[in-house]
């Protein structure tokens, strides 16, 4: 990534410079079919490509139409190419040589009205980053798409990148006879050549072009307006042709027409970019991303077999998370990364709150509790943790702050603004808002001042206390009750980590529970409080009878860590699984997920509490965040001596409720693969293979293609099928999927040389797309497979800072994270991060957070190892 970095002090002296008329982009897209430079797409004996010549370019010509406030002036515009091949400003040629490094062109001289004509080579992308391009292994055809955030829309056009620096865009795209074309306009093909109505005034990094062979559905949305006229906007959806069949494309549309009609009844501000089309691409590395008019998915989303409604949910939320971005996001933008938050935590928080008033997904809260929240959670007690409002000094800074901070933390409390001043008031407030800024750019005071003016409330003192400081409370109740078992006073104590110690004011409630003559574990009793400062005293309670079990954030108002008393943990124990509630009993699993992590609850404790009570989980989507955690409890914080015995109860556990789950329910399907997960056993093994053989049957347990790799994976890593199966199961699913599987299994096999090879594939060669990388990782990094992979603990050290500085800033995340060696779970491992990180004080500033947030959660794992052990 060298050269590629913008710092904020840079953009902001270029804003107050510059301000851009508009943009012309002509891209030719017809090389993507040209034959290879190299034998990139040739398949290789060990699943993944060979190499590569070089790379594979498309031309690009920018026209930019742009003001300078002082004529005189030098700035400059960014490209990151191979190859300038013309470049001119106000009608004079530029030597590309003299003036563009790779990254930048320097522009001089610069006069109050402007014209910077650049016609360049621009590399079509392996990594995801820019111009993707994509080739079907199933029928050769090859897809394009664009990804830019935070600022890649220069490895496809020149432009300013970055997001205060709005403009309306006109592109053209020549491409291969037969393809479709889409952007963020609505395109017409005349003379062999698509042409795009033009943008709204919009940010570099929301541009999109989608091209290919792609299967397309048109659907309408019409609403009727205040003043008789009729809303219209046309709908889209699209996918790969290989995956037509399994697309459900009424189902996205349904979908987004209640999100449309839910934005509209709340936001009073019609959808602002014409068309609508959602694309669902391959290779894509996040969930999707919020392009006005043209928004993009990852494929994953379309399902090839059985999945269950947490599946749908979570597409659900993310397809809402994106509509609800076109009014927070690209109608109105944030000026600098720093307040990524303004788009980011509310399209998370409005995702979810429309899905559950506009869906019927309308569990969605308890959902966020218990997976959303653990996201913000961990990040949030990580040493690199991070006002909402963060402090962004370049674009890898901004690459790293899409975190569990920015989407889940800033929603929480987001959640508890609304609380706070009311769902009326901050509605209003964002209706003035989108008004006030429309195609403009903002930052948090702006926000702060609509939501003051609505909600006659002084937020400043809001906004310091949850808005610019860091850290997670914890929030644990004080009993005290007399001879007749009532309470004679509760209170709440807060608590704050060392590095992050602001108490903050929370809106909670507090539930009393105790069991009902139907068995059940109800509550007879809850208030609301603000807790404020170290303690608390909550009178509404006192006299209330003993409860079995006080929850401090019932119904999950605030952000915090929760806590228990003692009686109320015995209770949790002994009948978590008799909680009514779907949310509280999603609370009190998150809280003693916490527990375990900080190392105040033993793993193996954890794991008896998912074997006596998981089987009893209504919710699926807990289910499987149970499932989750408790493989993690097993692998990361249990004593290392007790994880083989560990292990077996949990294989134990998954067959028993697999063989007693309701046949053909999403339950069982769950089981059957965590079952897979945990397969410790020989009759284990043998069950998975007689289920892949056809040779062993569970009533009502539909092996698909998805489930049939999900069982061979294991039987791969634990050295009981081979290369020849793994082919085998190709051979029955050679899609692009399929080969994902493929080689994730082929990583997996329990060899020295198997994981020598695919070091060297991820490490030492940058010929892997980003999906096989991925895939390649995930089967490098097997927790069976610790003796193995050890030896790789001091090449990693070796060969980071070289990978951040040669590779691409996704690619080099890929292989930071995913290759630490925190499965070497001993103290050696920390020592040598931290030799690491003394001796490269001077390595990138995103390269060291990687590094550290990685030590951080290595050595939170030996602190719940040795809580463990004790526990022994």
């Amino acid at each position: 990534m060298p050269g590629e970095n913008l710092s904020r002090d840079e953009a902001r002296e270029r804003a107050a410079l510059l301000s851009v008329d508009g943009y012309e982009i002509a891209l030719d897209l017809r090389s993507a079919l040209d034959a290879e430079p190299g034998a990139q797409d040739a398949p290789a004996a060990s699943g993944v490509p060979a190499g590569a010549a070089g790379p594979r370019t498309f031309r690009s010509v920018t026209t930019i139409r742009f003001r300078c406030a002082e004529p005189g002036a030098a700035s400059f515009a960014d490209l990151i190419a191979p190859s300038v091949t013309a470049l001119s400003l106000n009608g004079h040629e530029l030597d590309p040589a003299a003036v563009f490094d790779g990254s930048r062109i320097a522009l001089d001289g610069l006069q109050a009205e402007n014209v910077l004509v650049v016609d360049a080579q621009c590399a079509y992308s392996r990594t995801g980053e820019g111009m993707h391009r994509f080739v079907d292994p199933e029928d050769g055809e090859v897809y394009l798409y664009t990804q830019y955030e935070p600022a890649d829309a220069r490895r496809v056009f020149a432009n300013f990148e970055q997001p205060d620096l709005k403009a309306p865009y006109l592109f053209e795209v020549t491409a291969p006879d037969g393809w479709q074309v889409w952007s963020n306009g609505a395109g017409t093909l005349t003379d062999g050549v698509w042409r795009f109505a033009e943008t709204k005034p919009i940010s570099t990094y929301i541009t999109a072009v989608v091209a290919g062979p792609y299967h397309y559905v048109s659907d309408t949305y019409r609403r009727a307006l205040p003043d008789g006229s009729t809303l219209e906007i046309p709908l889209g959806a699209m996918c790969r042709k290989g995956l037509a069949r399994h697309f459900d494309a009424d189902d996205v549309f349904l979908l987004t027409k209640q999100g449309l009609d839910f934005f509209h009844d709340n936001f009073d501000y019609p959808y602002p970019f014409g068309k609508y089309d959602q694309a669902f691409v391959p290779e894509y590395n996040l969930g999707a991303m919020e392009n006005p008019g043209l928004v993009t998915f990852r494929e994953e989303y379309i399902y090839r077999g059985k999945v269950t409604q947490a599946s749908y949910e979570r597409r659900a939320n993310v397809i809402l998370h994106e509509m609800a971005h076109m009014w927070f996001g690209d109608l109105v933008t944030m000026r600098w990364w720093d307040d990524l938050w303004l788009k980011e935590s509310f399209a998370d928080y409005m995702g979810v709150f429309a899905m559950v008033e506009a869906t019927r997904f309308t569990n969605g809260w308890t959902t966020f509790a218990n997976n959303r929240k653990a996201w913000a959670y961990r990040a949030d007690q990580l040493p690199s943790t991070h006002p909402i409002t963060a402090d962004i000094r370049d674009l890898e800074d901004a690459k790293l702050n899409f975190d569990g901070i920015t989407y889940a933390k800033g929603a929480s409390v987001l959640k508890q603004l609304v609380a706070y001043v009311g769902r009326d008031a901050f509605l209003e407030g964002a209706r003035r808002y989108f008004k006030r800024h429309a195609y403009g750019n903002t930052r948090l005071e702006d926000l702060l001042a609509v939501l003051t003016e609505t909600s006659g409330r002084d937020l400043a003192a809001w906004s310091r206390a949850w808005l610019e400081t860091a850290g997670v409370n914890s929030l644990t109740p004080q009993v005290v009750y007399d001879g007749e078992d009532r309470i004679t006073e509760l209170a709440i104590v807060q608590d704050a980590a060392e590095a992050w110690p602001e108490l903050r004011p929370h809106r909670v409630a507090i539930g009393l529970y105790r069991r009902t003559p139907d068995g059940g574990l109800d509550r007879f009793a809850r208030t609301e409080t603000d807790v404020v400062g170290p303690r608390t005293v909550v009178p509404e309670l006192a006299g209330a009878e003993r409860p079995e079990l006080i929850l401090v954030n019932d119904d999950d108002l605030t952000y915090c860590k929760i806590r228990f008393d003692a009686g109320s943990l015995d209770t949790l124990r002994a009948r978590l699984g008799e909680l009514t509630d779907p949310l509280a009993r999603a609370l009190c699993w998150s809280a003693l997920w916490n527990l375990t992590r900080d190392a105040l609850m033993p793993a193996r404790d954890f794991i008896a509490l998912v074997l006596a009570h998981a089987g009893r989980e209504s919710d699926i989507g807990v289910l499987q965040m149970l499932h989750a955690w408790a493989r993690s409890a097993l692998t990361r914080y249990a004593a290392p001596q007790w994880r083989a015995e560990g292990g077996q109860l949990l294989a134990e556990g998954a067959l028993s409720e697999l063989r007693t789950a309701e046949p053909g329910s999403q339950h069982q399907l769950t089981w059957a693969r965590f079952l897979a997960a945990v397969a410790a056993s020989d009759s284990d093994f043998q069950l998975l293979r007689g289920l892949l053989a056809g040779s062993a049957k569970i009533d009502g347990l539909d092996v698909d293609q998805e489930l049939r790799w999900t069982f061979l994976e294991p039987l791969v890593a634990h050295g009981l099928a081979d290369e020849s199966d793994v082919a085998a199961e190709l051979a029955r699913d050679d899609t692009a999927s399929g080969k994902r599987h493929q080689v994730r299994c082929l990583a997996a096999r329990p060899s020295a040389a198997v994981k020598a090879q695919a070091w060297a594939q991820v490490v030492e060669s940058d010929v892997l797309s980003n999906a096989l990388v991925e895939a390649t990782i995930a089967g490098f990094a097997q927790p069976g497979q610790r003796e193995l992979i050890a030896p790789y603990a001091e090449r990693y050290f070796e060969a980071i800072e070289r990978v951040w500085s040669e590779r691409s800033i996704q690619i080099g995340m890929d292989v930071v994270k995913g290759l630490y060696p925190d499965l070497k779970d001993d103290p050696s491992t920390l020592e040598a991060t931290r030799a690491w990180l003394a001796a490269h004080e001077d390595a990138a500033p995103a390269l060291r957070r990687l590094v550290t947030e990685a030590a951080d959660d290595l050595a939170r794992s030996l602190r719940g190892q040795e809580c463990d052990a004790a526990a022994a």
